[in-house]
């Protein structure tokens, strides 16, 4: 597989948690290039995988046997990766957290205003932007940690499930978003998801089963 193009790259990459007779394979060996502009949405039912290949895309995990790499990137700060759970900062307000990850990249405060009312309008909760996270929702919460993301312009967007929490209204809303934070940057943007409706607006489906990463053709 050639990886000249690609901004991150799974050569026969696999993941196992454990040893012997306890250990579970949660990746088995999987190919997967990831380009510019590419869409990609992983399916399956919970605990086929998709979280924990979006783990080692995102360099969360590190691969038990073959390769991880990232050709086309030029470190963590190209990769932006919304988790199932908001994991937003309790002692930080809505814009602070959006803000965060611009912060600690070494921005100062006024530079950071302008990407993060601009992600917050996004997901539809700039009017929550002086609220703390223990004043809004967990859905409200989600729509920020997807805002957190998209303020950092990454060139690779990795969302794991980033629709679960939220009713359809607000799903919709959520990945309308991402795609575009995505076309306006050039970003690659990869979703893993079990709703076959968020699946269907990505360009390309590739499924998980038992671990194993379908190839399109065997993607239902």
């Amino acid at each position: 597989m050639s990886g000249t193009d690609a901004l991150a790259l799974c050569e026969d990459a696999a993941l196992t948690f454990g040893r012997g007779a306890t250990a579970v394979v949660a990746v088995h060996g999987t190919d997967l290039s990831i380009r510019p502009g590419d869409r990609l949405a992983i399916v399956g039912p919970s605990g086929s995988g998709k979280s924990s290949l979006l783990h080692l895309l995102a360099g969360l995990e590190r691969p038990t046997s073959g390769a991880v790499s990232w050709p086309g990137l030029g470190g963590g700060a190209d990769i932006g990766l919304v988790f199932q759970a908001d994991s937003l900062v309790p002692a930080l307000d809505v814009a602070e957290n959006t803000a965060l990850p611009l912060v600690l990249a070494g921005r100062s405060e006024e530079w950071t205003r302008r990407p993060v009312a601009e992600a917050l309008g996004l997901v539809g909760a700039a009017d929550l932007a002086d609220r703390l996270p223990e004043e809004i929702s967990g859905g409200q919460a989600q729509r920020v940690a997807v805002a957190r993301v998209l303020a950092q312009e990454p060139r690779l967007i990795l969302a794991d499930e980033p629709t679960g929490r939220l009713d359809h209204a607000t799903g919709a809303r959520v990945l309308d978003a991402l795609l575009t934070a995505a076309d306006r940057t050039g970003a690659a943007l990869v979703v893993t998801t079990h709703d076959p409706a968020v699946a269907a607006r990505l360009t390309v489906r590739r499924a998980m089963r038992d671990g194993r990463l379908l190839a399109p053709e065997d993607t239902p």
